[in-house]
């Protein structure tokens, strides 16, 4: 009996966006905003004006949480935000039942522009033992699209990135991704049918 071919494509995929549907960051701070009671304007505008320093690790959670909270007067113990930025992920569930689905010897990557504690909630996601690399920005320093965020996807999947396609919902990032050799699929929910036809055209060899 021969032997299987070897696979020589496999997937990376961005979080905020792909496996969620909307923004986290959009979600979070109105959630925040209408559990304190003031403007989602002033959580805001505080708020994407510091999220760079936990997107690199630079600050903790809970020091970010101490600047957000005295610049927007929010009324708010560190816990009950925690709980509140936690609970603020939507699930895109059409793309968990896609990684779910993809062939077992498929190698699978997460390169995502996240925050500490949210990092950590993702890894205890049962869902996510599908994943043979996670990379997050917090814990590497570097966001996308920098090349440094890319090399460091490319080193932890184990395979050159011409054998990986890179989804993201950001043309930007599939930009930079195309850039740092990858095969970039650019995606949105509405039009999942349309990426899964993609993605398993990739995969096959195709294109």
């Amino acid at each position: 009996m021969s032997e299987s071919p070897v696979r020589t494509r496999h997937v990376a995929f961005d979080w905020g966006g792909v496996f969620t549907v909307g923004t986290f960051d959009g979600r979070s701070t109105q959630n925040v905003a209408d559990r304190a009671g003031v403007p989602v304007e002033r959580v805001r505008e505080s708020y994407f004006r510091h999220v760079r320093q936990l997107e690199v690790g630079a600050w903790s959670l809970p020091q970010f949480w101490t600047v957000l909270q005295e610049e927007a007067g929010i009324p708010l113990p560190y816990d009950e935000f925690e709980e509140l930025y936690l609970g603020s992920v939507h699930d895109n569930d059409p793309m968990y039942a896609t990684l779910g689905a993809l062939p077992a010897d498929v190698r699978v990557g997460l390169l995502s522009n996240n925050y500490p504690v949210v990092s950590d909630h993702l890894r205890r996601d049962a869902r996510f033992g599908r994943f043979d690399a996670l990379v997050f920005s917090n814990e590497i320093g570097h966001k996308k699209p920098a090349p440094e965020a890319f090399a460091a996807l490319e080193q932890a999947m184990g395979v050159p990135a011409a054998q990986v396609a890179f989804v993201d919902d950001v043309q930007e990032n599939i930009d930079a991704a195309h850039a740092a050799g990858f095969r970039g699929l650019l995606y949105h929910h509405d039009h999942h049918e349309q990426f899964g036809r993609d993605l398993a055209a990739w995969l096959a060899g195709e294109g």
